[in-house]
């Protein structure tokens, strides 16, 4: 099953009330969801080789019996790693016409009801905006930034970027 299929045979109502429950502080963007998930149902899907993939994941993987979890939406294509496992892509900036061609893995569908799908793919679409053009705007950006990064030297990329510990003495001292 493609995401196309799905937007087109669910109802906003019950991706609503899905939404609601999983991600409740966004109440207030209800309106703003149901205008993309809107415009999803018109959308002319373009053919993709990606496929959707929705992963449980525990807050705390070292605790006993934990109850908290957050769901990772991610795109897998045939690539594998040095180690056979399927590639993982983040999505969030993926136009909304591919998000539309891509099928959703046989293993995703039993282990997540249609709403639950749509809720949080709705949410990873619009994690950066509700507005496809300034999210493609914002990608470009991002890509323009990493152009000029890996146009630079060794020497000027030292001196304009920090490591992570560098960070984190500023970030403590702030």
């Amino acid at each position: 099953m493609k995401l196309v299929d799905m937007v087109r045979s669910t109802y906003w109502v019950n991706i609503k009330q899905t939404l609601l429950a999983l991600y409740p502080d966004q109440s207030e963007m209800l309106d703003e969801y149901q205008n993309v998930f809107e415009s999803l149902k018109i959308l002319e899907p373009e053919e993709s080789d990606m496929q959707i993939v929705l992963t449980d994941h525990a807050v705390d993987p070292t605790a006993e019996n934990n109850e908290e979890k957050w769901v990772e939406v991610s795109g897998w294509t045939d690539s594998q790693d040095e180690n056979g496992r399927p590639i993982g892509f983040a999505l969030e900036f993926t136009a909304w016409k591919n998000w539309m061609g891509m099928k959703i893995t046989s293993e995703t569908l039993r282990h997540f009801s249609e709403t639950e799908i749509m809720a949080h793919c709705l949410y990873e679409m619009t994690f950066t905006g509700f507005d496809e053009e300034k999210i493609q705007e914002e990608r470009k950006a991002l890509e323009k930034q990493i152009e000029e990064l890996n146009s630079l030297t060794e020497e000027e990329r030292e001196q304009r970027t920090f490591s992570m510990d560098e960070l984190k003495k500023w970030l403590e001292e702030e």
